[in-house]
């Protein structure tokens, strides 16, 4: 019973540094390449913005597919293709001398991404016992959440040295040990791959019970993709932009601190005890960075933000996997990381439109509101249903 109980064994360690790994080139390569094109190849900000946006695409574009194939051929060949398909397309940067090149090594790279995390996605949350899935998810998703103050920090070190080839080297080098650290895992096996069917209906690429909490997830990525895209831009505007590089610090700190006890209490009483709190505090977090005059609120409104948003994604990743059998959770978790991508892809850009009509400060301060109305959003796509299930179990007992 203990062993069955244990969380960090090697397995769990493993994917959650390749998963790492991952992301580490994903973050510093989404902060670093706009900058390198636009001073390497003249380009405009709106074709350096395609740097992005093909990549997500692609990463999109693949995950049904790469959730289809994990019931067909398994967790630890979709893994291992797509490491080397990532590591491959990281190569291939050295290469790339114009911007069309240059797009369709991204397109390239955004499809390994897409199909290593959402294999890992599914892998994690076979490995991690059930009894303890809020908190190994929310682990799990952490090691994300480091790479997203590791990543920008290194890529931005990397591009003031004016040369493409250290940036490069570097997500070589990041790529190799994302497959390394892959290579270690004993990967598990689906047990109904033989139940696939192999016409192309919805069902087959898509966990359709883990849709309604991914629109939840969508809905709140539209605010969070404001504050990855415009927050460092926000600091510059009201005179902080000399603590702007802390915020994700800040984030990921509390967030480290409180990931032991929030995932935890998920397991013990239930996401809704985890989320509705959380929404508030995000939506506090909002507030108070709406109104940020000094480095205090500012950094204030990153930990409360870093609470908040980061207790509210891996417990709806985590639902959107306990949804479904052992053997669709590589599709659930394409199904979940898809629609919610969409919901980052889309909010940068209407964020962008907004901000442009009403400014920051205001775009932020009605955020909070909108955040709040997550609350129903979250209870009529989820809450509701399953307190209604229960019932329905009570009253059959």
């Amino acid at each position: 019973m203990e062993q069955s109980t244990r969380l960090w064994t090697k397995d769990f360690i493993g994917i959650s540094l390749s998963n790492f790994f991952l992301f580490m080139t994903f973050y510093f390569l989404l902060v670093s390449l706009p900058v390198l094109v636009i001073q390497q190849f003249g380009s405009s900000k709106t074709e350096a913005g395609l740097i992005t946006t093909v990549f997500l695409f692609s990463a999109i574009l693949i995950r049904p597919l790469a959730g289809y194939a994990i019931e067909k051929l398994g967790y630890k060949k979709i893994f291992i293709t797509s490491l080397v398909i990532f590591l491959g397309s990281s190569t291939l940067y050295f290469f790339a001398e114009t911007m069309v090149t240059l797009l369709v090594v991204r397109f390239l790279h955004g499809i390994g991404f897409g199909m290593a995390t959402t294999a890992a996605g599914g892998i994690v949350a076979t490995i991690i016992p059930k009894s303890r899935s809020g908190e190994g998810m929310g682990y799990f998703i952490m090691s994300a959440s480091m790479a997203m103050v590791l990543g920008p920090f290194i890529g931005l070190t990397a591009i003031q040295q004016g040369d493409p080839t250290v940036l490069y080297s570097i997500s070589v080098l990041c790529s190799l040990l994302a497959l390394i650290t892959g290579l270690i895992i004993r990967f598990p096996v689906i047990d109904a791959m033989e139940t696939v069917r192999s016409d192309f209906r919805f069902q087959n690429f898509f966990a359709t019970a883990a849709i309604p909490i991914a629109i939840v997830g969508a809905f709140f990525a539209i605010v969070y993709s404001g504050i990855l895209s415009f927050v460092s831009v926000y600091a510059k505007e009201i005179g902080l932009i000399e603590v702007s590089s802390f915020f994700f610090v800040v984030y990921a700190v509390v967030l480290l601190l409180s990931r032991p006890f929030t995932g935890k209490w998920f397991d013990l009483y239930g996401p809704n005890v985890i989320i509705y709190p959380a929404i508030v505090v995000f939506a506090i977090g909002m507030y108070v960075l709406s109104g940020s005059h000094t480095a205090v609120g500012f950094l204030i409104s990153a930990a409360l933000i870093g609470i908040g948003y980061g207790t509210i994604f891996p417990s709806l990743q985590t639902i959107a996997i306990q949804k479904v059998a052992p053997s669709k959770k590589g599709m659930a978790t394409a199904t979940f990381l898809s629609i919610f991508d969409i919901g980052i892809g889309f909010g940068s850009f209407i964020v962008g439109m907004i901000v442009a009509e009403v400014g920051f400060r205001s775009f932020y301060l009605s955020s909070s509101l909108y955040v709040l109305a997550g609350i129903i959003v979250y209870f009529v796509l989820h809450s509701r249903k399953q307190n209604a299930q229960k019932t329905k179990q009570e009253v059959s007992v």
